[in-house]
């Protein structure tokens, strides 16, 4: 029996390694393979693994660390700071949907408990497709992509009750009251009061203690501790296993060790969620789907119009037109990750039909395949069903300030990406009298940088729209910052067919694409690896007391012969660069004050005495920056306090300064 079980969990793992390195190579998204391998090794098709206990086991781990993973991403500090958006738009739709598609499931012949967990699963859309389509199309910061982010916000706080609700009634079956329903939803509500005070002021300091140790080994140990404690508590007061699971992740999403964490899971987070949607596949019939394949159509093209619709209505008091909502609506119309978990619960508890799970469970999934897409077009599907052009362009319709303008209109420098190595360039041109204007397609950096008074603007920068918009014909000088050649040969090639004349410098890691590079317009390539090791061999040299002039000519004839000396490198046996660097970890991170917040009326040197491991670089306040400012500096609401550091004592920092 132990040889049989773990047979089929050898098997399982071996499908699952296939397809995840198979879909990565293929750029596509993995979870519609997993599904398909559950289905053709499951019990409906080649019958290799069996629909067992220990598959059982299996899925329910895989849903316990899929919402540890989701709850990792809950950030208490953004749902304040866009506390409107987040509780009434969000609400709204959560509410409307989960009610409209409840009341569907009620009339079909659902009890009332089990039609709200599937009206909640409907109404649920997938946090990690959107924020990551968005984030690369660069529409995070526009109006639907933030009025998106606050739903989703909301998503992940409502997802608490159902997931207690969805418990309580898969642990009673059929025999479940309204009460214990109601007092499972209640108990959830006091468990996420109880989390999110436990990881604030509970966990930080126990996991301090244990970093201090510089112990990887102890530190994963200590985080998969806490995952399966949180899980074993719910499931002792009458919750679910998964419920303590994504409390657990709230609790250390609210530490400032939250990236530690999710580098310590990371090397077996897909294998382990791509498990728990091979289970889910294993309970889908290939012969059931071929037949419900119309159902299944229509239930999808429902899903994705009724949700949108909803959406879009509720939020176009917010969005200010029905474009932009219908853009929001569009975004948010697929299914989530929250939803599976919600309906395979309920597929493991044998509440939801057989019959039922193969038309819900694929629809669900195709609407997040195909969420991709809509995501990219949102734009243009929304033109065509309202018949209108919309903004002309990503980048005129939501133009630059006006003092941006003024700067591209006269010469200046254009910087292509806002990251540690962008930002130090900056400084020097401006400490050097040089005007610049900068584009990245990070969101959070973007605003903490805007907050702060830098001249930033969200978006590509192989745009040729946007390219103009930053006034690239009156460049004199483009530089790259961005270490991968592909992204850098991209923006090359549009800059070029704008302007054949201006200087363009280019940041590489190495030498691999440095005449990729050149031929592509490049006028200077850096490469960071190449320019480290002159700067050693130049102190090398002038530590061995050579002439001054034969250093400054030796370096210079290497540039000249484009690094030729120093690129040929023995490889090591992992066959990539022969150096490495480690990434530094400072950053900055720029937090607005709202009224009440317990650091307005304090000065930085009270707000630093809370233990706080940051530097105040500038504090913004009506629009003038203040640069290094004084301890003594009282605070107001309104002001953009910029703090520099590691990103966990940020998150330390912020939670401070936004406490209430």
């Amino acid at each position: 029996m132990a040889e049989s079980a773990l047979t089929q969990v050898l098997l399982l793992l071996a499908a699952t390694l296939l397809v995840v390195a198979t879909l990565s190579r293929l750029r596509l998204p993995p979870v519609i393979g997993f599904l398909a391998v559950g289905a053709m090794l499951g019990p409906h098709a080649l019958g290799w693994v069996a629909d067992t206990e220990t598959t059982a086991t299996l899925a329910e781990f895989g849903v316990v660390f899929l919402l540890f993973t989701l709850g990792l991403e809950f950030s208490l500090p953004r749902m304040i700071a866009m506390r409107g958006e987040v509780f009434a738009l969000g609400g709204l739709q959560v509410g409307i949907t989960t009610a409209l598609f409840a009341g569907i499931a009620w009339w079909l012949g659902s009890p009332p408990a089990l039609a709200i967990v599937l009206g909640g699963a409907v109404a649920m859309s997938s946090t990690a497709i959107v924020i990551q389509q968005l984030s690369g199309q660069g529409e995070l910061n526009r109006t639907h992509g933030r009025l998106s982010f606050g739903i989703l916000l909301f998503q992940d706080l409502a997802f608490v009750p159902f997931l207690a609700l969805a418990g309580v009634i898969g642990a009673a079956g059929t025999g479940y009251e309204a009460s214990e329903a109601l007092a499972a939803v209640a108990k959830a509500g006091v468990a996420l009061a109880i989390v999110l005070a436990g990881g604030r002021w509970l966990l930080r300091p126990m996991f301090h203690e244990i970093a201090s140790t510089r112990s990887t080994d102890l530190f994963t140990l200590a985080v998969l501790f806490v995952a399966m404690a949180a899980a074993w508590a719910t499931h002792a007061v009458g919750l679910s296993f998964a419920l303590g699971g994504f409390l657990a992740g709230m609790m250390l999403a609210e530490t400032e060790y939250r990236y530690q964490v999710e580098a310590g899971v990371r090397p077996f987070r897909d294998t382990l969620l791509g498990l728990f949607f091979v289970t889910v596949g294993m309970k889908l019939d290939i012969a059931l789907l071929a037949e419900n394949a119309l159902a299944i159509t229509v239930l999808l093209v429902a899903l994705l119009a009724i949700k949108a619709g909803i959406i879009t209505l509720v939020a176009r008091r917010y969005a200010g037109s029905w474009f932009k909502s219908l853009r929001t609506g569009i975004v948010l119309s697929e299914g989530g990750e929250f939803g599976f978990a919600l309906l395979v619960m309920l597929l493991q508890n044998q509440l939801l039909e057989q019959e039922a799970s193969q038309v819900l469970l694929p629809a669900i999934a195709l609407s997040m395949v195909v969420s991709p897409l809509l995501i990219r077009h949102n734009k243009r599907i929304a033109q065509l069903l309202l018949r209108e052009s919309g903004p002309a362009s990503a980048a005129t319709a939501e133009p630059a300030d006006l003092p941006m303008q003024s700067v591209a209109s006269r010469e200046h420098v254009v910087l292509c990406g806002y990251g540690r190595v962008g930002q130090n360039i900056g400084r020097v041109l401006a400490e050097q009298g040089f005007e610049y204007l900068a584009m990245d397609l990070d969101p959070v950096r973007v605003r903490s940088a805007r907050e702060a008074g830098e001249p930033v603007i969200f978006g590509d920068a192989s745009d040729e729209a946007l390219l103009e918009t930053v006034g690239l014909s009156h460049a004199s000088a483009v530089v790259v910052t961005f270490p991968e050649p592909d992204i850098a040969i991209g923006i090359l090639r549009a800059v070029r067919r704008l302007n054949a004349e201006v200087p363009i410098l280019v940041r590489t890691a190495d030498d691999s694409r440095l005449d990729d590079l050149l031929a592509a317009g490049a006028t200077e390539v850096i490469p960071e690896t190449l320019e480290a090791a002159l700067m050693l061999a130049s102190h090398a040299l002038l530590v061995l007391q050579a002439p001054m002039s034969r250093v400054v000519r030796t370096i210079g004839d290497i540039r000249r012969h484009r690094y030729g000396l120093l690129r040929g490198v023995f490889r090591g046996s992992d066959g990539g660069p022969a150096e490495g660097s480690h990434p530094l970890r400072e950053e900055l991170r720029s937090v607005v004050l709202p009224p009440g917040a317990w650091s307005v009326g304090r000065s930085l040197g009270e707000v630093s005495g809370r233990g706080l491991e940051v530097t105040f670089a500038a504090v913004r306040r009506g629009g003038i920056v203040g640069r290094d400012p004084e301890p003594g500096m009282v605070l107001r609401d309104g002001d953009v306090v910029v703090a520099f550091g590691t990103p966990e004592a940020l998150e330390h920092a912020e939670a401070v300064l936004l406490a209430g």
